[in-house]
């Protein structure tokens, strides 16, 4: 077996795919050959990065649509595999997060989290479905360490991402019969995402997160587009059920302290 992955003739989708990470998922594929499909909110971004994917001589195909609308998310779907075929490749990403406390937090700030990330990603993956190659596709969900590490200024986050990494391990089981696998990643620290400007906005905040990863730096994006193409490919065809941290080691010591830099986030005037 020819150690290699290629993806010409294969087709990949990417829910929340014109930006940070899963703008950098969805640009990895297209360097590999693939057909792929973008969603966002925003239909600018959406064109933009249908663009972006247009210049590497891929066939791309985007449309805006919201999450968290079923309806709309389906409506994509049924477009985007009109357009380009059956789907190989299915990366669920689309998140919300931002410091608060519990106390901080209004029901509303809490719900458009869970909202956003865990029902969210049910929208996506019951939606897209149908359209899944059968046996054969790979599911991916775009998780966060706040799915098994505890962290002050998170509890939404954590909630909708717990869920997250349930549903994947429940998902490998019960599409499994159809040759399905599903997967999760969990990016640590990501130079250059929104995420991680947000979670560490300042010089002193990203040298206290560079300290605590074991290999001494944040990650890019494409290292978790590295990871994505190995789980979509046939390299990884008995891989399932797996939530995969991609963070340098930084989930082995507790995130490094992040929890008392978001409490601090959260309570510092606005």
């Amino acid at each position: 077996m020819a150690l290699e992955i290629d993806y010409q003739g294969k087709t990949v989708a990417v829910a929340g795919g014109t930006s940070g990470i899963n703008q950098g998922i969805a640009l990895g594929f297209a360097e590999l050959g693939a057909r792929v499909a973008v969603m966002s909110r925003k239909q600018d971004k959406v064109d933009a990065t249908v663009g972006l994917l247009e210049e590497q001589g891929v066939t791309a195909f985007g449309a805006a649509a919201d999450v968290r609308d079923f309806d709309a998310v389906a409506a994509f779907f049924e477009r985007a595999h009109a357009a380009l075929g059956v789907f190989d490749v299915l990366v669920s990403g689309a998140a919300g997060n931002f410091p608060a406390l519990v106390n901080g937090m209004s029901a509303n700030a809490f719900k458009s989290v869970i909202d956003i990330d865990l029902v969210g990603t049910f929208n996506v993956l019951r939606s897209a479905y149908p359209f899944l190659r059968k046996p054969g596709a790979s599911v991916i969900n775009i998780s966060a360490p706040q799915a098994f590490v505890p962290m002050q200024a998170q509890a939404h986050v954590c909630a909708a991402k717990a869920g997250v990494d349930m549903m994947t391990r429940c998902l490998a089981m019960e599409w499994g019969g159809d040759g399905i696998r599903v997967n999760s990643i969990v990016p640590g620290p990501i130079r250059g995402t929104e995420g991680m400007d947000r979670l560490a906005p300042s010089d002193a905040h990203r040298a206290r997160v560079n300290a605590a990863v074991p290999l001494g730096r944040m990650g890019e994006k494409s290292d978790i587009a590295h990871c994505a193409a190995f789980l979509g490919s046939p390299l990884a065809a008995y891989i399932s059920g797996v939530v995969l941290p991609v963070d340098g080691g930084w989930s082995t010591a507790g995130v490094g302290g992040l929890s008392d830099t978001l409490a601090q986030l959260a309570q510092a005037p606005r």
